[in-house]
């Protein structure tokens, strides 16, 4: 396998309360919370859930958060209806379902109102493998 001169280490979530969005994240997701980075939780990690994935961050910024985010994670969930009542405990919000092309997902929304994606992991919803 050739070597890549890079590769992505953490996508990180600018916001405003590192730490409350670590949390929500770190129950949606079952991560612990890996550590925190600067003087008064400036940057708050998550754990891998393996040595290969991307990681999640979020980092204390001044100004709020202004439109759509550009970039969003989708999350393939077994259970949407679980998943969703667990988003919705932890103070996130459900936003609308879509159906597209046979594809079938739930846009909700963190605690800062970083928008994100469940899938449903069924047959009918999966994307089908590149060839």
């Amino acid at each position: 396998m050739k070597s890549s001169p890079a590769h992505v280490w953490y996508v990180t979530i600018d916001c405003h309360d590192p730490q409350r969005l670590a949390e929500f994240w770190s129950k949606v997701l079952g991560l612990e919370i890996k550590g925190t980075f600067g003087s008064g939780d400036y940057l708050v990690m998550l754990a891998r859930p393996s040595e290969e994935a991307v990681a999640l961050a979020f980092q204390r910024v001044p100004e709020p958060k202004v439109g759509k985010l550009r970039a969003h994670p989708d999350l393939e969930v077994k259970d949407l209806e679980a998943v969703t009542e667990l988003v919705l405990s932890l103070g996130g919000e459900r936003v609308a379902d879509h159906e597209e092309d046979g594809y079938a997902w739930r846009v909700m929304r963190d605690p800062e109102g970083n928008e994100f994606c469940l899938m449903p992991n069924d047959e009918n919803t999966t994307p089908p493998e590149e060839e």
